[in-house]
């Protein structure tokens, strides 16, 4: 059987990983011999077995004999000690005689060594084999090694003619129940939640996936006076453990105090100089490397329209997830989904790249790549690089 044939089972297998896995990469793994695959494993969480080693056992729990078969793994073996041993130790003890792969190691210090190690071995290596979807599957874990910082996606539900609410803030149930559903899915696919003060002051929510699946994520606040009501939900609920108030210098100080007997606080500082528009404001690029250096990979951004502006405008973000409802809202007065200053210039519109468009019920889904991103806004990672466990 093609190779391709296989690593499609592989893809099938690590994305049951999916919200389970961060910080560390969803992966999946065979082992096959001939048209008859010997054992199946899938990375379960950051301290659990990898992929490779979960199928070779996976394949003597059935009482077959691995050595001299071929093991298909669509990230590169790892070769250092993380939270578990090396694979490459697990797959060379096993005496597997092909390794067929589908993504290198994103991480620069690692990339290709587990590889070497095999070939020199001994053992046949075939690497690329659908990389693309390789890569395309841990996006946001491949970013934030490469720059140590979260990949950012931008998350919106709004009319067709880009509003999120009525001039007096009504704004519940824009979309269906089917792009309600979705949009839970894509917050179990983060590693954190971010909202406004104003959405929170509106809305009251609770930020949570609700899913069966449990989610470890954290919810972020960007809250420059402490305004958050001591009775929020992301206050006063089961998970408020993993909440984080974002404020200013110029915050009360009383209202600190009380906020960090119930949630995280973290004391950004202000933007000074560089754009107007920016300035005084709480620096995003400050809190970004922050929440990277706290192993968060996928920060997904709900809201509202200033805070959607100040991470889309200033090159902060590299992915968009628009909702659209079949509804008109109009008017001047009320919210767009992105607000801010917006463009002052054509040549200082954002533009999008691989548009995905998906029909979820009666709403339409547009996801897409932010292409200006890395123009306009330093990307340059910080000293030191994390390693990489798988």
């Amino acid at each position: 059987m093609e190779a391709t044939t296989w690593m499609r089972e592989a893809l099938r297998l690590a994305r049951k990983g999916y919200g389970r896995t961060s910080p560390n990469p969803m992966v999946g793994a065979l082992i096959v011999r001939g048209d008859r695959v010997l054992g199946r494993g899938w990375h379960r969480g950051p301290g659990r077995p990898h992929a490779e080693v979960e199928a070779l056992e996976d394949a003597r729990r059935q009482g077959h004999l691995v050595r001299g078969a071929t093991l298909v793994v669509t990230l590169e073996p790892c070769s250092t000690w993380g939270r578990t041993p090396p694979c490459t130790d697990a797959i060379l003890s096993a005496g597997i005689r092909e390794v067929i792969v589908g993504a290198v190691d994103p991480n620069p210090r690692h990339a290709g060594r587990g590889l070497k190690l095999l070939k020199a071995a001994g053992v046949r290596v075939q690497v690329g084999v659908l990389a693309a979807e390789c890569l395309a599957l841990n996006e946001p874990f491949n970013h934030w090694i490469v720059h140590q910082r979260p990949l950012v996606t931008v998350k919106a539900a709004m009319t067709l003619d880009g509003k999120i609410a009525t001039a007096t803030g009504e704004s519940k149930w824009i979309t269906g129940p089917r792009a309600r559903a979705y949009g839970r899915r894509l917050r179990l696919g983060s590693d954190a939640v971010l909202v406004g003060i104003e959405t929170v002051l509106a809305d009251d929510p609770s930020l949570l996936p609700r899913t069966r699946i449990p989610w470890r994520g954290r919810r972020v606040i960007l809250d420059a006076r402490a305004r958050t009501p001591l009775t929020a939900q992301v206050v006063t609920d089961s998970a408020c453990g993993r909440t984080i108030v974002v404020v200013g210098p110029r915050a009360p100080r009383y209202r600190v105090r009380e906020l960090a007997r119930r949630v995280t606080v973290w004391e950004a500082p202000l933007v000074e100089g560089g754009d107007k528009d920016r300035r005084g404001r709480l620096d995003l690029v400050w809190l970004l490397d922050r929440l990277g250096r706290e192993e968060v990979t996928h920060l997904l951004v709900e809201g509202g329209g200033e805070v959607q502006a100040s991470f889309l405008m200033s090159g902060l973000a590299q992915r968009v997830a628009f909702f659209y409802a079949p509804i008109i809202l109009g008017g001047a007065g009320s919210r767009r989904a992105v607000a801010g200053e917006g463009a002052r210039s054509w040549e200082e519109i954002l533009r999008l790249c691989d548009l995905r468009w998906r029909r979820l019920g009666s709403d339409l889904l547009l996801e897409a790549r932010v292409t200006s991103a890395e123009k306009r806004v330093r990307t340059e990672p910080t000293p030191g690089m994390p390693e990489t466990e798988q």
